[in-house]
């Protein structure tokens, strides 16, 4: 290893998981890849999520979408987070599709599209029920209205319509299928208006959705943190995806304390005798929450060892006890679980949250090292 620590991403992995969705589902995919495909790498995960049977990819910001692009990706890549003042031009110039909730950005679509001589292809967003993007269905007619009206005038082409699920992940919950109902009645005003034709993709299922509730599939699922081999609901199993990342890091610094040794920020470790100290280069600006100390497990030395004392900016301890661990010797943090290291959802649910925000929080100065080996 050359670097302190890296984040190794088996893109092996992400291509089985992609093609177990299909299979499962059934359907279209559309692998969302937003946010450095979820911490893994965006160009290298995307070219793999293609390779296992996307035909779509989805991100949350238009500047993702033109990255794929200036890397060549020339699948369809739909932008769905969209603030005033994004360069549509741009987005436009480069087939990107974007999304769209309400009169003023569909106005700015089209002003970009009359600008470039560009159709935008747009996704019509309808909240059915989580409150947070598209249109609610009260407005839901009147943003069909204005969208057809540009569509007649040819500078807009709609190619989507879709929601999401707010408790998917939750099974019985009763949102899950008043949002089914939801999307049912958006679905039945579009076509009144005369905005659903054939071509028009429907979608509305997550990870969650993809897996265990067929009548969510319609014509394409938006798989994010299945495609990389996390599950979206832990307490039902893996659903036999294989996860994607380890993280590893070397040892920077082995030494042996006295007993009664404080150990970092604050003292809330003491050493119960006399033992040897790893120090990992690994901190809170790394992505390892703060809130790991005295939680977290990594596996070193063969063995899984709790983050001891608090964890720093840069990086943690562990206590060996009389194992002794040399500089340079590497430490598993999380992987699949294949070598007895914990797995992310084991960090998940230590801290108390959700894989997805231990994967995306990995930093900048942690490297991607994308490797082919899990298949």
């Amino acid at each position: 290893m050359a670097t302190p620590a890296e984040a190794r991403v088996d893109l092996a992995a992400i291509r089985h998981n992609v093609a177990l969705l299909k299979e499962r589902t059934g359907a279209e995919l559309m692998g969302a890849v937003k946010a450095d495909a979820y911490g893994h790498g965006l160009v290298p995960c995307s070219r793999a999520a293609l390779e296992g049977g996307a035909s779509r990819l989805g991100v949350a910001f238009v500047r993702e979408a033109l990255e794929l692009r200036a890397a060549g990706v020339t699948a369809p890549v739909l932008a769905w987070l969209i603030t005033p003042g994004e360069p549509l031009d741009e987005a436009l110039t480069h087939d990107v599709e974007l999304s769209a909730a309400d009169a003023r950005l569909l106005d700015e679509i089209a002003g970009a599209a009359r600008r470039t001589g560009r159709t935008a292809r747009l996704h019509l967003e309808a909240d059915t029920g989580m409150s947070r993007g598209g249109a609610p269905l009260a407005a839901w007619p009147g943003l069909l209205a204005r969208a057809l009206e540009l569509a007649a005038e040819g500078v807009v082409e709609i190619v989507g319509l879709w929601s999401h699920f707010a408790c998917a992940d939750v099974p019985g919950h009763p949102s899950v299928q008043q949002q089914l109902e939801a999307y049912h009645t958006a679905l039945k005003l579009a076509e009144q208006a005369g905005a659903a034709g054939s071509h028009v993709i429907r979608h509305l299922a997550n990870s969650a959705a993809a897996l265990t509730l067929p009548e969510a599939r319609y014509d394409l699922v938006r798989p994010g943190i299945a495609m990389y081999g996390l599950s979206p609901i832990p307490e039902q199993g893996g659903f036999g995806l294989r996860p994607a990342m380890t993280l590893v890091a070397q040892a920077a610094l082995v030494k042996r304390v006295p007993q009664d040794s404080g150990v970092s920020y604050g003292h809330l470790y003491t050493t119960e005798r006399e033992t040897h100290l790893a120090l990992v280069p690994l901190g809170y600006a790394d992505g390892i929450l703060r809130h790991a100390t005295g939680r977290a497990e990594v596996l070193a030395g063969g063995r899984r060892r709790r983050v001891a004392g608090r964890v720093c900016m840069d990086q943690f301890m562990i206590d060996l006890g009389d194992d002794l661990l040399a500089a340079g010797d590497e430490v598993v943090l999380f992987g699949p679980g294949d070598g007895g290291e914990p797995t992310a959802q084991e960090w998940a649910d230590s801290l108390g949250t959700i894989t997805h925000e231990i994967v995306t929080r990995i930093g900048s100065r942690v490297p991607r090292v994308h490797t082919s080996t899990g298949a």
